[in-house]
């Protein structure tokens, strides 16, 4: 375990972008995870980091960015929004709305709470609004 630990200090430690304390530190906040092998942890954050890599990439090359030479958050969110690859960030990258149109949402979602509470055999009422 030493000789790996001296190795990821040198040459292995430039390999990674990511910080390697931060990436313990967040696999360590797993309760199933005791210890972490080093190699492991490099593994770990490598990965993390091409990912990183991939999303920027295909969100830049489907995106807006293109046309603006940039990288914008509505290109993050689309992509986790579009394709099937990142749907699983899709709660984490929301589209962004306006907070009136979030504040309209929220009510909504009361309001139609409100009526499956109201009906006793939990059938779905008809929605007017759509």
């Amino acid at each position: 375990a030493e000789m790996a630990a001296a190795r990821l200090s040198g040459t292995e430690n430039r390999l990674v972008s990511l910080p390697l304390s931060r990436i313990r530190v967040i696999m360590k906040s797993s309760p199933e995870v005791s210890s972490i092998n080093q190699d492991a942890l490099f593994l770990t954050a490598k990965a993390t980091e091409l990912f990183v890599q991939y999303l920027a990439t295909y969100s830049y090359k489907h995106g807006r960015g293109k046309e603006k030479n940039a990288l914008t958050y509505t290109d993050l969110s689309h992509t986790a929004e579009e394709c099937e690859t990142f749907q699983f960030l899709a709660d984490i990258l929301p589209k962004k709305i306006l907070a009136s149109k979030y504040l309209k949402m929220l009510e909504k979602e009361k309001r139609d709470g409100e009526v499956r509470e109201d009906n006793e055999h939990g059938e779905e009422e008809e929605d007017e609004d759509e």
